[in-house]
């Protein structure tokens, strides 16, 4: 079969991603990339320049994924309590189970050793602890930066969860924000 002669970057940088998460990080090569697209290495090279770029591209994209989505659920769930849960399960994803959460720990471990990736993680804490904070507005007994509590608290609880995924992870989360918001309201989120 012959070599495709176009590719967009959307779809290839689909493709580096999903090496990583597969095979780690460390795996992602122009050679590997290529046998994966049908582009030559050479293609894969101009394109991109150098292995790092390649992964700060890739990278971006979910990035960019992650803001679309935050802005989604942003303006589709309500400003209350129950809607900050509802947000922050939406992003929580079906991992399709832990070992495919573990392989995104290796992801984000180049999200971390980037300047620019964990910029984009700093910027999208502040917009995720505002929409947080949004949906507390009316909420007396919330003390100032409950946003940035709750987005910590979900974060754990993913940890939480990935040491015993005995449930499905949005499951999981759900039960930990619920008990999160009714240390504030007195009440839970849930049914």
């Amino acid at each position: 079969m012959p070599r495709p002669k176009t590719l967009p970057d959307e779809d290839v940088l689909d493709m580096a991603l999903a090496i990583m998460r597969r095979q780690g990080p460390d795996a992602l090569t122009f050679a590997a990339l290529s046998a994966g697209c049908g582009l030559s290495a050479s293609t894969l090279v101009q394109r991109f320049e150098s292995k790092t770029r390649l992964i700060q591209a890739a990278l971006s994209q979910a990035w960019d994924r992650l803001d679309r989505l935050t802005l989604e659920l942003a303006e589709s769930t309500p400003k209350t309590p129950e809607g900050a849960v509802a947000l922050l399960v939406g992003l929580s994803g079906d991992y399709g189970g832990i070992e495919s959460y573990a392989d995104d720990l290796m992801i984000l471990r180049e999200d971390l050793r980037d300047p620019a990736l964990r910029a984009r993680g700093a910027h999208w804490r502040g917009v995720l602890s505002d929409a947080i904070d949004a949906r507390f507005a009316g909420v007396p007994a919330a003390p100032a930066g409950i946003g940035l509590m709750m987005a910590s608290q979900w974060q754990g609880a993913l940890l939480w969860w990935s040491f015993d995924p005995r449930m499905p992870v949005q499951d999981y989360v759900r039960q930990s924000l619920d008990r999160f918001v009714a240390a504030f309201t007195g009440s839970s989120s849930g049914p």
